[in-house]
């Protein structure tokens, strides 16, 4: 799991091969990257890929969540 959250403080990890970094859940973004066409949780302008349930619990704790839907443009897309 890439993310770790104390629901007590309310503070949160971002966990990742090359990264832990720990923060307030208030100061942790949640963005939809184009590029992964996934969620990402951003904190101290570092960012690690997260799901959709790691994303909704970070809003719930205290993130801003700045996720936005994609569209595909491409003919016979189901999106």
């Amino acid at each position: 799991m890439p993310i770790q959250i104390d629901d007590t403080t309310r503070r949160c990890t971002l966990i990742s091969e090359e990264l832990n970094i720990e923060g307030n859940a208030s100061e942790v973004q949640v963005l939809t990257d184009e590029n992964l066409r996934m969620s990402v949780a951003e904190l101290a302008g570092k960012r690690v890929p997260i799901t959709e349930a790691e994303a909704d619990a970070l809003t719930v704790a205290g993130a801003v969540d700045g996720r936005r839907h994609l569209k595909s443009s491409a003919p016979g897309s189901i999106i």
